[in-house]
């Protein structure tokens, strides 16, 4: 290359480190900044320190060790090569390496230890868990080693390994190459065919790797307690690991020593050869196919697999056992509730819990806010709104949420331009809430807070306004939230007029609007020319050093969304996909939930949280968490974002995680706010995390069985049932009540979640996640094996495919013109048996028509029975007690079933007959057999139908079919007068 040449390329390169560098240290200042405005420099030092620590300390020591390996290479090259056409093709290499050579090693060497210094710092979290972990308190049931070895140290001792191995296997190949190049190393010629040095050199190096090998088996041995071996699919050591594999590691650790001691000593001090250096190595290959591979397998597949139960027992117990307190699930409360006979109690009526069940579906009204509530277009409450719970009055209920936001895609082309997204449409304003179990007479929410200007006052309760606002937020404006995906400058020249737009001064678009100052704490300033010009580079934007709206008195609003900040404040925590606002103090608070989570808690189940956590609403309204594989799993923080000044607080939840604990060590002791100095306003709105729940409740689903034997045969395992109304969407999401359940003490707001056996769609259990005193509480409410009630896909059915129901949902779809739309499906245990609640709404086939709740439909018991659709849930409650006083459901004169417009939906017999009607005078044998049949036929239906065997349905159909036919034959052969046949009571 010319001179020309390699300047050109020198000051390009040069120009590319600049920029580089410029692009880091910009985002390292901004940063900063951002960090420095939330008052947690403490984490963006600590996290900072430790990755630019080692990245060069293992960098350099990357470095030393290959470039010191080359080096040592060079110095015991032989001052005398023998003359061989090899040695002459190499002599050109010689040329060219020998004069720059400290120049190529040092340059090899940096290069390996830039990349090995990458990856090391990308191992910050790990260092910071190392040096800070205490004890757990536990250890594992194989070594008796206390957890925090496993949490703490175990990730870290692993990549140190690896690092040894990259940095022996780097030194191996670069020195072989460099031996060779120089006469160290030939491949022809007469003699050796290595130098006394460079045999001792090389064969030093693979001694070092075999003893890392060693070092490796002894990891190994704890390795097998996070591994997947335990049959049935259970992770931790089975009994071919702890019989087998560890001796195996063991005798294979004390071989690789003996095998490097061997390498040294016969290749330098006895035979000066490499024959029995690599004899030695053959054999420690042999040994570990032999020890460590045909060994178990003998054992795994004569011993174990021919009494696999009675081999594994006791390592299935400890995987359920590990899982169990791993995933918090050791403490869960089992009761059995016995269902009845299905009839709805009198007191149905007047149960609190029933009047409080949820009938405003947070995912269907969310387009009904933003129809009546939002006052312009570029309001937007998101797709799913959250459920919260306001002690009002006295009395304390849940309430459907949703803050209203600015939405910028909806900003008009007009409304579009840097200066309005930035600087004018700068937050939203206000909590609007509506009781959960109210609606008006349009179908709409009751309003209850969030409205603008002076719609309250008794003359607009009709219009689904209360008379006052009765959660009103001292300060509603909203700076911080899920919509505020990009960044807003605030705060005027002094002297200058309002220019953020702040809310219409009424409902009416047409009565002007009011404009705002920002006044509070959030913000980075940026009135410095020198601060301008940092964010006009970041966001390459020259507005930020042109325009007039940026002033000595500007703030710059950046990482809005309540999530992002807090990620960026805890980047250890795993937050939940679901923050919620709430109303606290006067002010509107985000409240989001931090898990603490491991991937080496020793014996526990792996699960991977994507999968985990996915349901029919993931993605819509709440976020997908990361496809992380985990098997430890803490609730351990609760955090809060200032809708208002963005400030991000930390509050201890869990105040026995020792990996909390290590994390708040790490920055300085004081990140985390103590459990004790939550403010109790604050702590009546926390809630069970969802996405905790749904792990739980999916763990559940096989870990509730504690009894190893009958885990081994799976005999009582449960699923998360589908979506009731649109099974092939997704599974059911858990969802909030505020009730109290059988063996409860009092109402409380919890997270509940029905699971049914596994394949099969009728009810085995209810799942529900509360907080009592403070602190989590898993209860499950167990069906009895002896009774059968329908799960929610069955209930769903059996339901809408009832004839007078189905009748009036096809009234409600107005011939085409709108669509019936179904939201959650309730399982609430009351009394004998169980109520479900499933609120139903229409959609009109207008653009941008908001669902409208126009019914309730709702059953007790089996849910063929006792079904009901009426205007609310007052009337629905009513109409089932009364149906439960009369003692039984109308009866109909049983004909040949209709063919059901649902998979698995229930006959509609539709002849009624008037209980009026005069008792037989007298009943022939042969009628009384055959009426005696069709009720036996319809039993069986029922019971074909609760198992979930489509078969016997299928069978039980035609046998009724038959059944009907038969007393339909002997009733028209039966003189006229002679008698009043049997009315056979088809309740499938």
């Amino acid at each position: 290359m010319s001179r020309r040449g390699r300047v050109t390329v020198g000051v390009l390169v040069g120009v590319f480190i600049l920029f580089t560098l410029l692009g880091w240290g910009i985002d390292a200042y901004t940063d900063y900044l951002w960090f420095d405005e939330v008052q947690k420099t403490t984490v963006f030092s600590g996290v900072l320190t430790t990755r630019l620590v080692l990245f060069l300390v293992v960098g350099a020591a990357m470095t030393l060790i290959v470039a010191g390996n080359l080096y040592l290479a060079y110095r015991l090259r032989p001052l005398l090569r023998p003359h061989s056409a090899e040695q002459a093709t190499l002599e050109r290499y010689r040329m060219i390496l020998a004069p720059r050579l400290g120049t190529w090693i040092a340059v090899t060497g940096i290069v390996i230890g830039f990349f090995a210094g990458l990856s090391a710092q990308s191992r910050w979290s790990d260092w910071m868990l190392f040096q800070n972990g205490s004890s757990f308190g536990e250890t594992d049931p194989q070594f008796g080693v206390d957890i925090a070895f496993y949490i703490f140290e175990y990730p870290l001792w692993r990549y140190v390994l690896g690092l040894g191995f990259t940095a022996v296997v780097l030194s191996v190949i670069g020195s072989l190459a460099v031996h060779y190049i120089f006469g160290g190393v030939r491949l022809q010629g007469v003699g050796d065919r290595m130098t006394t040095a460079a045999r001792a050199h090389l064969t030093s190096l693979v001694a070092v790797f075999v003893l890392l090998k060693a070092v490796a088996y002894v990891l190994d041995r704890r390795a097998l307690l996070l591994e997947q071996h335990v049959s049935p699919g259970l992770y931790g050591a089975g009994y071919t690991d702890v019989n087998a594999l560890l001796p195996a590691k063991e005798i294979l650790a004390y071989i690789s020593v003996v095998v490097a001691i061997a390498i040294i000593v016969f290749s330098n001090a006895v035979m000066r050869n490499l024959v029995w250096p690599g004899v030695s190595l053959a054999l420690l290959a042999i040994s570990a196919v032999a020890i460590g591979g045909i060994y178990p397998l003998a054992v795994q597949n004569f011993q174990v697999k021919p009494s696999l139960y009675d081999k594994e027992a006791e390592y299935i117990t400890r995987s359920i056992q590990a899982t169990r307190t791993a995933f918090g699930l050791e403490n869960t409360a089992v009761s059995e509730y016995p269902t009845g006979d299905g009839r709805p109690p009198a007191e149905l009526a007047d149960d609190t819990s029933a009047q409080n069940v949820r009938v405003i579906d947070p995912q269907l009204v969310s387009q009904a806010f933003t129809v009546s509530q939002q006052s312009r277009g570029f309001y937007d409450f998101g797709e799913k709104l959250d459920v919260d719970r306001y002690t009002i009055g006295g009395k304390t209920q849940d309430y459907v949420v949703g803050a209203r936001e600015i939405d910028d895609e909806k900003l008009t082309a007009q409304q579009s331009n840097w200066l309005n997204r930035h600087t004018v449409y700068t937050h939203g304003y206000g909590l609007v809430a509506a009781p959960a179990n109210q609606k008006c007479d349009t179908g709409l929410p009751l309003f209850a807070s969030g409205l603008l200007g002076s719609e309250g006052g008794e003359e607009n309760v009709n219009k689904c306004i209360t008379p006052t606002q009765e959660l009103e937020a001292k300060q509603p404006r909203i700076y911080y939230g899920e919509k505020s995906t990009e960044y807003a400058i605030v705060g005027q020249a002094d002297g200058g007029n309002n220019v953020e737009f702040d809310r219409p001064r009424g409902q009416s678009t047409t009565s002007g609007e009011e404009y705002y100052t920002y006044s509070g704490k959030g913000g980075v300033e940026i009135g410095s020319f020198f601060r301008r010009m940092i964010f006009a580079i970041k966001n390459t934007e020259s507005n930020f050093v042109l325009s007039g709206a940026v002033n000595d008195n500007s703030k710059l609003m950046y990482i809005r969304q309540p999530r992002e900040r807090v990620e960026k404040v805890a980047p250890f925590l795993t937050i939940d996909g679901d923050p919620y606002p709430a109303v606290v103090d006067g002010r509107i608070v985000w409240i989001l939930d931090g898990y603490t989570t491991a991937k080496t808690y020793p014996y526990a189940q792996k699960i991977n949280l994507a999968t985990e956590t996915e349901d029919r609403l993931t993605g819509t309204g709440s976020f997908a968490l990361a496809r992380d594989d985990v098997n430890y799993m803490r609730n351990s923080v609760k955090a809060t974002v200032d809708a208002y000044d963005g400030t991000v607080t930390l509050y201890e939840f869990d105040d026995k995680d020792p990996i909390l604990k290590a994390w708040n060590k790490a920055f300085g002791g004081d990140l985390i706010v103590p459990k004790a100095q939550i403010p109790q306003a604050l702590a009546d709105h926390f809630r069970y995390p969802a996405d905790l729940f749904k792990v739980q409740r999916n763990l559940l689903t096989k870990f509730h069985v504690e009894d190893s034997r009958t885990f081994f045969s799976g005999e009582d395992f449960w699923q998360v049932p589908n979506a009731p109304d649109a099974p092939q969407s997704g599974f059911q999401p858990p969802f909030y009540l505020n009730v109290k359940l059988p063996e409860q003490t009092e109402s409380r707001f919890q997270l509940t979640a029905g699971v049914t056996p596994l394949k099969r769609e009728n009810m085995a259990a209810l799942v529900s996640g509360s907080y009592v005193n403070g602190e989590p509480r898993l209860e499950i409410l167990q069906l009895r094996d002896n009774t059968i009630a329908p799960g929610p896909v069955q209930v769903h059915q059996l339901m809408v495919n009832k004839e007078n129901i189905a009748n009036q949902l096809t009234l409600l779809n107005r011939g085409g013109q709108a669509s019936v739309l179904y939201g959650n499906l309730i399982s609430l245990p009351l009394g004998n048996d169980i109520l479900y609640v499933e609120p139903v709404y229409v959609k009109s086939s207008q653009a941008n028509a908001a669902p409208l709740l126009q019914k309730v439909l709702m059953s007790y018991g089996d849910g063929g029975s006792y079904v009901v659709l009426e205007d609310n849930l007052t009337k629905g409650l009513e109409a089932l007690a009364a149906l439960g006083k009369s003692g039984a459901p109308p009866t109909t004169t049983p004909t040949t079933p209709t063919t059901p417009t649902t998979p698995g939906a229930s006959p509609s017999p539709s002849t009624s007959v008037s209980p009026s009607t005069p008792p037989p005078t007298a009943v022939p044998a042969d009628m009384a057999a055959a009426a005696a049949a069709v009720d036996k036929a319809i039993e069986d239906l029922k019971a074909a139908k609760r198992s979930g065997d489509l078969a016997k349905e299928g069978q039980a159909l035609i046998d009724l079919d038959n059944a009907i036919k038969q007393f339909q034959n002997l009733q028209k052969a039966t003189p006229a007068g002679t008698t009043t046949s049997p009315t056979p009571t088809p309740s499938g």
